[in-house]
């Protein structure tokens, strides 16, 4: 089959969601031809028991069937699947990953945080606002969450420093408990999940010190973020009736609108926030975790700004693909290129 007709897939298994994105070359970039999303919470329990639990195993394997089946019906030409935080931290991930492959033909590769974060930036750069000196990628995922400070003078940008902090949206509001029903109680709570975030990342704070004060004085801090919560809240800034990804893929928001709109969710009640457009019952728990995230981030990186990207881990695995798979232009030959402080970090591949 000739090259640019080759299907790829990405599988990214987190603590909250199984996404798919399944895509051809078409010139320096990928047209996708199928995409799966699915809430599976596999990490839900993790912090109290330290393994995965059979509802949540089964959930996510009821999502994975489904993306193997759209594999086979692409024709996919070569995938990779991978598993983060959850999976990673728990007892019986291994186990999983096993019976994963026993029951639906997937081989998920368990990623450390370090090769996370590398597909992060390497899926969503291309939106960073252009500019001068360092600029500074995150990623709030269910389980984890990662900072990447990044030198953007090539066409790729080259890791500097990162940090991965085991909080998540589901990690930090399953370390928090139950909150009671009182203003009181969900503002001590969000900042004692504050105080966590800034703890979490306070050496990588502090190792960044320089560089913030160079890209102040480059012409302004550069901020651009993957999640849910970023994508969620560019949602209520726009003022949209319901999630439109076109609208808020590479939209560049101002930070104190952000901050403004994670304090507005995190001390309203849960009926008032499954009430608000973009969020609703599926988000309601979790959306107020990912805004003290947030918040700590803009805290540690203060820029005006903030770039959205829906687009991350996924668009990175394809990128890796494709450029192992025979695309030969410039870009995606640089794409092979992301490095860290320790060296490069391999990309790998496996058929699924």
């Amino acid at each position: 089959m000739p090259y640019h007709r080759q299907a790829y897939a990405a599988i990214d298994l987190g603590t909250n969601n199984c996404r798919l994105l399944i895509a051809r070359p078409s010139g320096d970039h990928f047209m996708v031809i199928d995409a799966f999303s699915r809430v599976v919470r596999l990490g839900e329990g993790l912090a109290q028991s330290g393994r995965l639990s059979d509802a949540a195993m089964d959930r996510a394997l009821g999502a994975l069937h489904i993306c193997a089946e759209k594999l086979r019906k692409r024709g996919v030409h070569l995938a990779r699947s991978v598993a983060t935080e959850a999976c990673r931290r728990a007892t019986n991930g291994a186990e999983f990953i096993e019976r994963v492959h026993s029951e639906t033909g997937i081989r998920l590769g368990i990623i450390t945080a370090e090769e996370e974060a590398r597909l992060a930036v390497l899926g969503c750069h291309i939106l960073l606002e252009p500019g001068e000196g360092p600029a500074m990628i995150f990623d709030i995922g269910g389980g984890s969450t990662e900072m990447v400070l990044v030198d953007t003078a090539e066409a790729v940008p080259r890791i500097l420093d990162w940090q991965s902090v085991p909080w998540g949206v589901v990690s930090l509001t399953e370390s928090i408990g139950p909150i009671e029903l009182t203003a009181q109680a969900r503002a001590a709570a969000y900042d004692e999940m504050r105080r966590r975030i800034t703890e979490g990342f306070a050496r990588f704070s502090e190792r960044v010190g320089p560089a913030r004060v160079a890209a102040a004085a480059s012409g302004g801090l550069r901020l651009l973020g993957t999640s849910g919560t970023v994508t969620t809240l560019a949602s209520l800034h726009l003022g949209l009736p319901q999630y439109d990804r076109s609208a808020v893929d590479g939209v560049i928001v101002p930070t104190a609108s952000m901050r403004e709109i994670s304090q507005r969710l995190a001390h309203i009640s849960p009926a008032e926030r499954i009430a608000v457009p973009c969020i609703g019952r599926e988000r309601a728990d979790l959306v107020v975790a990912g805004c003290a995230i947030l918040e700590s981030i803009f805290d540690i990186w203060p820029a005006e700004r903030l770039g959205i990207a829906d687009r991350g881990i996924r668009e990175g695995i394809l990128r890796s693909l494709m450029a192992a798979g025979g695309l030969t232009t410039t870009s995606e030959r640089s794409d092979r290129r992301v490095e860290t402080t320790a060296g490069k970090t391999a990309a790998g591949s496996a058929t699924a």
